[in-house]
């Protein structure tokens, strides 16, 4: 479970800039995780309520905010969402494999006090 240990990264990583920040608490923590990330949001929530208590995250929220997969057709100019790593445009049927978002594993901020 690659989670945990991407979990206890960015815990870290929050607890830290949360610590730098002066706070006694951290309310929410927030993701951007890709949809190709090849992350599970739910195994990273379990993870998240394993490591959290004992630290400022204790009782915290995690907000994970999931970014689809989305493709340029050069084509047809324009963008298109896919859940394949390799995308067929709606529109043209032209294969794209020039991913523009989709694969994100961002901490984006944090809520303290």
């Amino acid at each position: 479970m690659h989670e945990l240990a991407i979990m206890e990264s960015a815990l870290d990583l929050a607890l830290g800039q949360a610590r730098q920040g002066g706070a006694g608490r951290v309310r929410v923590i927030r993701l951007r995780i890709g949809t190709l990330s090849g992350v599970v949001p739910e195994a990273l929530q379990f993870a998240f309520e394993a490591l959290a208590p004992g630290t400022l995250a204790e009782g915290a929220q995690l907000a994970i905010e999931q970014v689809p997969a989305c493709f340029w057709c050069a084509a047809c100019a324009r963008e298109f969402t896919s859940a394949d790593l390799i995308a067929q445009c709606p529109d043209c049927r032209e294969l794209s494999g020039d991913l523009r978002t989709g694969r994100e594993l961002e901490l984006t901020s944090l809520e303290i006090d």
